[in-house]
């Protein structure tokens, strides 16, 4: 039986560890428990900003050290300063609730 192309075997991927282990990038498990999706996410943007032509090998490679990077700026930094999703980047800043409408 042949081996899957790359985009066949990345369809069969679900989760952070899935995409770790098949790229043969190690990994601590704690930091990916907290930032999974952050991981993926940025990996994607890697990939949609750095696209890459040519055959399985070259694109696996490609792929693997984007995963690589992507892993890697949560082992030195976290979610709330890396700021992945919009959602993260609008939130940035200081909410002010008045006292008086705690407790309404």
């Amino acid at each position: 039986m042949d081996e899957p192309t790359l985009d066949e075997a990345m369809d069969e991927l679900c989760s952070a560890e899935d995409f770790l282990d098949y790229f043969g990038v190690a990994y601590e498990p704690a930091v990916v428990h907290v930032n999974r999706l952050h991981i993926l996410q940025r990996f994607h943007n890697y990939l949609a900003h750095n696209p890459c032509d040519g055959d399985d090998a070259t694109r696996r490679a490609h792929h693997r050290r984007f995963l690589e990077l992507a892993y890697r700026d949560f082992t030195v930094s976290d979610a709330l300063t890396e700021k992945v999703f919009a959602v993260l980047r609008k939130a940035s800043g200081t909410a002010f609730v008045p006292l008086g409408a705690i407790g309404r």
